[in-house]
């Protein structure tokens, strides 16, 4: 299995950002997908997740409103729209597969994800 993230970048505050995270060597399907991330100096916290079947999703309060979280079964992508960027969103942001039934809530619990990418750096510059 394989995350593959990228799209991170350096952006003035207000501005947008698209991620981006391919998956392989997996049934994408049976996956849930999630966004975390880490800021310099802290742990790591979740951002967003999308339902295996695309149903429904999750955010971090942090996030509500300014980041859109979607994904394409057929291509085994899930993307994570950034608009409205702060500085406190700068970090490295890593897309997480969780392995799911299909009435399986949604989890924001790094442990509950089974594979990982590499991570992807955002910088918001103010």
């Amino acid at each position: 299995v394989q995350l593959q993230a990228c799209g991170g970048g350096v952006v003035q505050a207000g501005g947008s950002l698209r991620l981006f995270c391919a998956a392989s060597g997996m049934t994408f399907s049976r996956y849930a997908m999630g966004w975390f991330r880490q800021a310099p100096g802290k742990e790591r916290e979740f951002v967003a997740a999308i339902h295996r079947s695309d149903r429904n999703t999750a955010y971090a309060d942090s996030v509500k409103g300014r980041f859109t979280i979607s994904r394409e079964n057929d291509k085994k992508t899930v993307t994570l729209q950034m608009n409205d960027l702060k500085a406190e969103d700068t970090a490295v942001y890593y897309c997480a597969a969780d392995h799911v039934i299909l009435t399986a809530p949604l989890s924001r619990t790094e442990t509950d994800y089974n594979y990982w990418g590499q991570g992807t750096l955002v910088t918001v510059s103010s």
